[in-house]
């Protein structure tokens, strides 16, 4: 099975700025979120989105460099491990000129039955579509 990467393009905005001139750290798990959040809505069946949502049980995040006002950025994540209950998810956010790393991260994921909104023990079909071997996580 490849690795499924997601890419979601994303712009500075004036508002992700903080007082230091560079964009806060709390924006990019924002920008975590957002890009599991749109691989979810790209990627998964009609079913499975009638069915399930997620929540975070953890973010572990590294910065490496500053993302500046009129950065163009590029989220690429994709979906490592993943059992029953929790799903590891790794994102890397870029500066799309240069493709250069600024922050990565590895999020924890639960899913949660939409219906009951208690943790849902998912299918074969949503592991098997959502996860990859351990072989074949790329820097996981």
């Amino acid at each position: 099975m490849a690795v499924n990467k997601f890419e979601l393009e994303i712009k500075v905005a004036e508002s992700d700025i903080d007082l230091l001139g560079h964009v806060n750290n709390i924006v990019y798990l924002k920008w975590v979120q957002d890009a599991a959040v749109a691989h979810w809505i790209n990627a998964a069946t009609e079913d499975q989105k009638e069915n399930l949502f997620w929540v975070i049980k953890r973010h572990e995040i590294d910065y490496k460099q500053s993302a500046l006002p009129g950065d163009e950025i590029i989220a690429v994540t994709w979906v490592g491990r993943a059992t029953e209950l929790v799903f590891e998810r790794y994102t890397e956010i870029l500066r799309a000129k240069d493709r250069r790393l600024l922050a990565k991260a590895k999020t924890l994921w639960i899913p949660i039955n939409i219906k009951t909104g208690k943790p849902a023990r998912v299918d074969a079909d949503v592991r098997e579509s959502f996860s990859v071997p351990d072989d074949k996580i790329p820097g996981g």
